[in-house]
């Protein structure tokens, strides 16, 4: 499932505030969008019709939850660019994150620890 823009917005604000009404998800969105109410209806329709986020009726307003995970939106959106911009190969988007982004000495430090900790898990695995 791919999210546009928007829809990340949504989303994020989504799973910060749930079970949410269209009205209660406004004071969640950044501040920059100055969206009009029936727009941010239709991104929820599109949300909905998606089976990103659910739609119940509560008398004669809709409630929003969602149905993915932000770690799972997250996953998906990740390998979508690892396909389009990398060709499904993570060496490049690796090369490209250390030398072209220019990862600070914690960030890095981190990206090692957690190779490390990935390799102790698969060792202890396979014992």
């Amino acid at each position: 499932m791919k999210l546009s823009e928007a829809e990340w917005q949504v989303m994020n604000a989504l799973w910060t505030r749930h079970p949410a009404t269209a009205r209660d998800l406004t004071e969640y969105l950044p501040e920059n969008t100055s969206w009009a109410y029936t727009t941010l209806k239709t991104i929820l329709t599109r949300l909905v019709a998606k089976q990103a986020v659910s739609e119940r009726k509560r008398g004669n307003t809709s409630v929003y939850e969602p149905l993915i995970t932000k770690s799972k939106a997250r996953r998906n959106a990740l390998i979508s660019l690892l396909n389009q911009a990398f060709d499904g190969a993570v060496g490049p988007l690796m090369h490209f994150l250390v030398e072209e982004q220019k990862l600070t000495l914690t960030q890095r430090q981190e990206l090692i620890s957690l190779l490390q900790e990935e390799d102790k898990k698969r060792e202890e695995s396979n014992d």
